[in-house]
Parts: C-alpha cells; structure tokens; sequence
C-alpha cells in the first residue's frame, strides 16, 4: 500500500470511528453529602440509573432504555434494581475515620412525577440516595467512587456547623478528609490547579471531539508551521475571551444553539479546506469568530463543574491551560503523522481533500442531530 493511501486510511478512521460513539461525552456524577443534625448522613448521586440497571452503556437512548425497563417481567426488574443497589454498594465508600459504613440505597424518584412526567424519558429517575449513620465520635469523612463512575463533582455540607465543601474529584479518586470537627481546611492552590488543568486537557483529549476535528481542519490547509500558528493564536484568543466573560455573567447563549453552531463551524471550515489551497488574512479572523462560540461551549462545562468562590481566577486560568496544552497535543500528533508528506505535491488531493471532506459530513450529521435533538 502507497504511504500516501496509508496516511489517509489512517486518518479517515481516526476522524470518523469516534464521531459514531460520542460528541460531547463529558458528564459528571453529581454528587452531594449531607451530615445532619441527628447523626446520619445522606448521599445523592445523579446518575443514570436506567442504563445502569439494564448494563447499557451511558449514551444509550432513553427512550430505548425506557421501553426495555417497562418489557421487563417482574422478577426481571427487581433483579435489575438489586444489581444497581449491588452496585452502589461495592463500588461506592463513605469512609469515616477511615472505616467504611454502611448504607442504604434508595431511589426517591422511582414512581414519582419527577421520574414519570420528566423531559427525558426515564424509569427510575436520575437519583441514588444513600443514606446511613455516622459512627459516635467520627472526626473525619472521605468520600469514594469507583471508575465506574464519571469525574465526581462532589459537595459535603454539614448541617451541624452550617459548612460546605465543593470538590472535584477524578475517577476512580478518594476525597480529602472533611473534617467533622474543628476548622473547615479548603483545597490547596495547587490541588485545584491540578484539577482544572486536568478537567481542560481531558475536555479537548480524549471527550472534546468537535473541538478536536476543528483544531484539525485548521491543520490540514496549508504547509507552513507559522500559519497554523496564526490560526490557533486566534482560535486561543477568542475562545479565552468568552470563556472569560461567560464566567463573568457578561454573556450568554441557550447551549443548545451553542452546540449547533459550533457543529457548523466545523462543517464550514472543512469545506473550505476543499474550496480553496491558500490561505488568506481572512481565515484568521474566520477562526477567531468561530473561536467565539467554542469558547462558549468551554464556559457551558465550566458551568457544570463549578469554579471555587475563593479561587474562581485560579480554576478559570487553569482550566483554560488544560484546553490549551490539548490542543497543543493535537496538532502535535498531527505534525508526528503527517507532517513529512505536508510538502508533498499530492498531499491536498490525497489527504486534505478526503479527511476535510470527512470532517464535514461528520460536522453536518452533528449539526441536525443538534438542532432536531435527535
């Protein structure tokens, strides 16, 4: 096989294999701690609790799952709820003083309107709730997810001394002790330096897909390093701008309209890799208006996992460095693939030309799938 024809196939399957799994996958398990008044503790985790009774994957369709739930015969369906509750208890630890305890699962939106009458189609509703008692005497309390689990947007508020914490936790990782007595010590600078600059890298590699194929369409036109940098320099400036001033309050769009537009630019950008062979100053700005709307679709996961109130500046700079070093690895590994075949006479026709092409039809599927909620 030809390199060229190599270098395209390649390609062509790391574009489009992932566009049929997922587009914007990062979700988060919400999850709140409550340690009341009278010595017991409730846990809520908003979860998916209809694909993880029926073992689908998180990105199944509702209102399949629905219909496969309800086909159920009776002791088909407890036997699902006790697999979820299996699986809240061995994957889930509340620990105090490092002992685990044990607790009750409950689903409180099962049978309710909240569950039956909900815009998203469900069974048993999006609620785990694990409750239980604090040991006499506990001091401390650390909270444990599985890698079953998503990222952990986790908050412990304590009703007794009228104190929360907010924390984001990665897969699989244990939380820092919450002290049940004394004073309240938040996270360090650099625990929360590290986790935003994680939640930003991983936003781009590996759950930022659109943002990965623009990134690419920007690479695939023209040979030379010093446009593409011009090209990113301003999708950087933009999308920090309004990252910025999405934190702000200063503006806002509907993220569905965020979503679509965004699946747009994509599919325009490849377009014109396959309209035109040269660049022009126009592009430039081209991309910094595009860099406008992903910075929104940036603010919208912000927004879901929450800036510290203390340190906002500081999770906001660093979450921004994460989308920036993940760009950085795109392009990166781009060059590392195609870079010694750019100055190729048949490089457009072989390469640009077909993965452009690629990109905008899975650009345009992402945008229907969007506007139609499909």
């Amino acid at each position: 096989m030809r390199p060229a024809r190599h270098l395209m196939i390649s390609l062509f399957w790391l574009a489009f294999l992932p566009a049929l799994s997922f587009t914007h996958p990062l979700t988060f398990t919400e999850t709140t701690v409550v340690i009341r008044s009278d010595n017991t503790f409730q846990a809520d985790l908003i979860v998916d609790l209809d694909a993880l009774a029926l073992g689908a994957p998180p990105d199944t369709d509702d209102a399949t799952l629905v219909a496969t739930l309800n086909s159920l015969a009776s002791d088909e369906f407890d036997a699902s709820l006790n697999q979820v509750r299996r699986l809240f208890e061995r994957r889930v630890r509340l620990r105090f003083d490092g002992v685990p305890v044990h607790f009750r699962v409950e689903f409180p939106d099962y049978g309710t309107p909240t569950a039956t009458e909900s815009t998203i189609p469900t069974v048993l509703g999006l609620t785990a709730r694990l409750t239980g008692t604090v040991p006499s005497g506990a001091t401390e309390l650390e909270f444990f997810a599985s890698r079953a689990f998503s990222e952990v947007d986790l908050t412990i508020r304590d009703e007794i001394r009228n104190v929360t914490r907010r924390t984001l936790l990665e897969p699989g990782a244990r939380s820092e002790p919450f002290l049940l007595t004394g004073p309240i010590t938040n996270p360090s600078r650099l625990s929360t330096a590290r986790r935003y600059l994680q939640q930003g890298f991983i936003h781009i590699i590996p759950s930022g897909l659109d943002h990965i194929l623009f990134v690419l369409s920007l690479f695939l036109l023209g040979t030379k390093i010093r446009p593409l940098v011009w090209q990113v320099t301003a999708f950087t400036a933009a999308h920090a701008t309004t990252l910025f001033l999405s934190v702000l309050g200063v503006v806002s769009l509907p993220a569905h309209l965020v979503e679509t537009l965004i699946a747009l630019s994509i599919v325009y950008v490849a377009i014109e890799n396959v309209l035109t062979s040269r660049l022009t100053t126009s592009r430039a700005m081209l991309v910094f208006g595009f860099g406008l709307l992903h910075g929104l679709g940036f603010a919208g996961v912000l927004r879901e996992l929450g800036l510290p109130d203390d340190e906002w500046w500081l999770g906001l700079f660093t979450f921004n460095l994460g989308i920036e070093l993940g760009q950085l690895v795109v392009i990166g590994l781009a060059l590392s693939v195609a870079g010694w075949c750019r100055p190729r006479p048949w490089y457009r026709t072989r390469v640009v030309i077909p993965i452009s092409c690629t990109i905008a039809s899975i650009g345009l599927y992402w945008a229907f799938e969007r506007l139609f909620d499909i």
